[in-house]
């Protein structure tokens, strides 16, 4: 049985997508849907169908997805072994919102020219999901907010960048008091579930401002969006860019406020330990000289 095929049914799953699954695969949908194809040959029965818009295992597809899974990471584990100093394999890489456009493409080119040989394979989620699902053995490392609370000792932590909190406040408003600003303006909050949003959380409590909420997201480029049609003002990390052009806005500095912290979380002791040791090499070399050229434009 070919291990390809059952990857790409994992993934079908996962993502409930043909163009997403083969986006990911780096292989087109006709050659998805063959993949399947032949696995359902091979075990002799329909293992996925068409929901809506969406890609749904059947009863015998959800019956193997959990043992189908564990082959392929096993086949991956095997080629990270065999491979050794070749740096020869694939990690999966959890990543959360921002880190997607503002860090993970940069990290990836540099693995691209560095080293080729290194398949990535990216999952997208908030840093609490990414974290548990780290924990569980189902990632090999995240670029995630750093948590709250002590790390097991299974699990490793390198800081890759540190984001200041700024006020955000439509382009037109003048004042930099932030306190006056939080006592008058409607305030667009950070969802609290997220680790970043707790930091703003703890920060407001800190001060002792409770200011006039008026909405609460998940997503920090809608909640600039909303600063900027004039619904509100925000505390946010000071984000990596791309942000959402056209905005009119303006980011007031906060004096000793926190700062969110970003990194990587990383099992400890892994079969493909050197490749996540090449992934963290690469990030924090990529991330750094970003840094530098965005200085040398200021």
């Amino acid at each position: 049985m070919e291990t390809r095929f059952l990857q790409t049914f994992v993934v079908v799953i996962e993502t409930s997508s043909l163009a997403e699954a083969a986006r990911k695969l780096n292989i087109t949908p006709s050659a998805v849907v063959q993949r399947v194809r032949a696995l359902e040959s091979e075990i002799g029965c329909k293992l996925i169908h068409r929901s809506g818009h969406s890609m749904r295992p059947t009863a015998a597809g959800a019956a193997i997805l959990a043992e189908a899974t564990r082959i392929v990471k096993a086949a991956r584990d095997l080629n990270a072994i065999a491979g050794g100093d070749l740096e020869v394999g694939g990690l999966t890489v959890g990543v959360f919102n921002t880190a997607m456009t503002g860090m993970l493409p940069d990290v990836l080119s540099a693995l691209k020219q560095n080293r080729p040989r290194i398949d990535v394979y990216i999952v997208r989620g908030q840093s609490a999901d990414l974290y548990r699902r780290l924990v569980l053995g189902e990632l090999d490392l995240a670029i995630a907010v750093k948590p709250h609370f002590k790390l097991p000792k299974t699990l490793d932590w390198r800081l890759l960048r540190e984001e200041p909190l700024v006020m955000l406040v439509p382009e037109h408003m003048d004042t930099k008091d932030t306190r006056a600003i939080l006592s008058k303006q409607p305030f667009i909050r950070q969802d609290r579930n997220h680790w970043g949003g707790r930091v703003v959380d703890r920060y407001l409590r800190k001060i002792k401002v409770r200011p006039n909420e008026q909405y609460e997201l998940d997503s920090l480029e809608a909640i600039a969006v909303m600063v900027d049609r004039g619904l509100g003002v925000s505390i946010l990390p000071d984000w990596p860019p791309p942000w959402p052009e056209g905005l009119k806005i303006r980011k007031i500095r906060i004096p000793n406020a926190p700062r969110r912290q970003i990194g990587l979380l990383s099992q400890r002791s892994s079969p493909r330990e050197w490749l996540i040791r090449a992934f963290v090499d690469e990030a924090i070399t990529a991330l750094t000289d970003r840094k530098a050229v965005l200085r040398n434009q200021r």
